[in-house]
């Protein structure tokens, strides 16, 4: 089925839009801007707030989740939890990215939130900070709500800022399969076994929405993140994604990898740059958000004779202290991905954290370690406030005592 026909052969809720990874631009879109059911497109923001959290210290990927009544009952796709059983955090994650398990998307909900209803709010709001103009959630899992809408705009902007935010976790979207208690499940996303380069992200369906996809695609230094809304099956879905994609890929914009530019290029680049992160997890500058009816992002780059700041490479030694909090906005599996991330703040906001001096700490774990960003010297009152304006403008952030 050819792009330029896909009406013909999808429901009246089809709409589909690729992106170019590298410079936010539009290479193709048909409704992009139309009102669409996510179903379970939904669960990519119930992972995103739930990253958030483990982020901020609230939960660890060992926490245990408990299961209500409430959740267990939850329809079909499922994993079958009882009432009054946990689950770890990290297995709730891959049940939702692999089987995208309704009751484990209200167990989440509840755990967080207290019940589903207070979490599709937090949903909503987490929705407007990062630019998702026309999303409303009602629910954590996407089952039917004619109240709960989306975008394929909006939703580019998700996979978009969550794979900036959580580098490190977005790797839990390429999972293929996922065992619990003696069953293994097949992540329902086909293109991570069929289409070179798909590292996620998420499909969904109710009757309502057709068979959706997000996908994520980087080849040969080429990436493109896409979303296709509508498909009368998973099979003409994915075949229609497969063809959008193949059509965007010559015209997208090729990025050699970090590793292969000039030493001299600035941490921060003049040029725009991918507004996620790679395969080896390293964010961009900054993320894109779509401006409704634009064949662009709404980012400008700075001028080329604009000299980006640099984040401090942190030498052992601790800043010069004006108070023991820190804040954090973000955790990365190098330090230079750190950097890269202070540099960014440094440049989108540098009104808020002037004078207070960035630095990377190191979180040794048994199979992996961690590079906390952070910006030191706050009092808890003026790190309380910095990080409320750093919010405003949907950079993550939280406040932390200095060790």
């Amino acid at each position: 089925m050819s792009a330029g026909r896909a009406g013909s052969a999808y429901a009246a809720s089809y709409a589909a839009m690729v992106v170019d990874g590298h410079t936010g631009k539009i290479l193709f879109s048909r409704q992009g801007d139309a009102i669409r059911y996510p179903a379970s497109l939904t669960k990519i923001m119930t992972l995103f707030l739930l990253f958030d959290y483990i982020e901020a210290g609230k939960f660890k990927e060992t926490s245990r989740l408990t299961v209500s009544k409430t959740a267990a009952k939850q329809p079909p796709s499922k994993i079958g939890v009882k009432p009054g059983q946990t689950i770890l955090v990290r297995d709730a994650i891959k049940a939702l990215v692999t089987k995208s398990a309704n009751d484990v998307a209200v167990v989440v909900a509840e755990n967080i939130a207290g019940t589903e209803a207070n979490f599709a709010k937090l949903m909503t709001a987490k929705a407007r900070a990062i630019g998702m103009k026309k999303t409303v959630f009602k629910n954590a899992s996407g089952l039917p709500n004619k109240n709960q809408v989306t975008t394929a705009r909006d939703m580019i902007t998700l996979a978009n800022r969550l794979m900036f935010d959580h580098p490190e976790r977005y790797r839990y979207f390429s999972r293929k399969y996922f065992k619990y208690r003696g069953k293994k499940y097949r992540n329902h996303n086909r293109l991570l076994f069929d289409y070179k380069g798909t590292d996620g992200i998420k499909t969904g369906y109710i009757r309502a929405s057709g068979f959706n996809l997000v996908a994520n695609v980087r080849r040969g230094n080429k990436h493109l993140i896409a979303v296709v809304f509508g498909g009368k099956t998973s099979k003409r879905r994915n075949a229609h994604m497969r063809s959008i994609l193949n059509k965007s890929l010559p015209r997208a914009t090729a990025r050699l990898p970090r590793k292969h530019q000039p030493t001299k290029r600035p941490v921060v680049a003049a040029a725009p740059q991918s507004p996620v992160a790679n395969n080896a997890g390293t964010p961009a500058a900054k993320p894109y958000t779509l401006a409704q009816g634009s064949s662009h992002t709404g980012m400008v780059p700075p001028s080329p004779t604009q000299k980006p700041r640099r984040a401090q490479r942190d030498t052992g030694e601790r800043p010069q202290k004006k108070g023991g909090y820190h804040i954090q906005v973000g955790a990365y599996s190098s330090r230079d991905d750190a950097m890269q991330r202070l540099a960014a703040i440094q440049t989108e906001a540098g009104d808020v954290i002037r004078g207070h001096p960035p630095l990377t700490t190191a979180l040794v774990e048994p199979k992996r370690s961690l590079y906390r960003a952070r910006f030191a010297g706050f009092t808890r009152s003026a790190a309380r406030t910095a990080c409320s304006q750093l919010k405003r403008r949907a950079i993550t952030c939280i406040v932390m005592s200095a060790e």
